[in-house]
């Protein structure tokens, strides 16, 4: 069921981030308004657009996120692969994901740190503005 449910999930993610798609929407919307007045603006007219938007979005947040959860997990193991295969770097760094805020926030601070003094060294060896 897993695997039947990631096919379908992949192939509907694809299928509504299309240009078709949008374009479909978009004519189906228009479609929509432009019966409107054989039903006087009903009631019923509104409700049906309401309640079918409704249901759209709601299924289609569900197959977006398990997209999204699957290419989350696939950088995240690809940059896991990359960290082990460097001399040097810091293995612990592999796991950021399960961190705390405050561990989070204090490894942003080194790596800002890191930044401004890596751009610094880098302008003060620079060319350019010398005389």
């Amino acid at each position: 069921m897993n695997q039947a449910f990631r096919k379908f999930s992949i192939f509907a993610a694809n299928a509504l981030g299309s240009s078709w798609m949008f374009i479909t929407n978009v004519l189906l919307i228009l479609l929509w308004l432009a019966v409107g007045p054989f039903f006087h603006y009903s009631d019923t007219w509104q409700l049906f657009v309401n309640t079918a938007t409704t249901v759209f979005t709601y299924l289609a947040v569900f197959l977006i996120q398990n997209t999204q959860n699957r290419d989350a997990l696939a950088i995240h193991l690809k940059l896991d692969e990359l960290i082990k295969g460097v001399s040097g770097a810091r293995t612990h760094l592999v796991n950021l994901e399960n961190l705390n805020d405050e561990e989070l926030m204090a490894l942003q601070k080194e790596f800002t740190r890191l930044r401004k003094r890596t751009s610094k060294a880098i302008e003060g060896n620079s060319p350019v503005g010398r005389d």
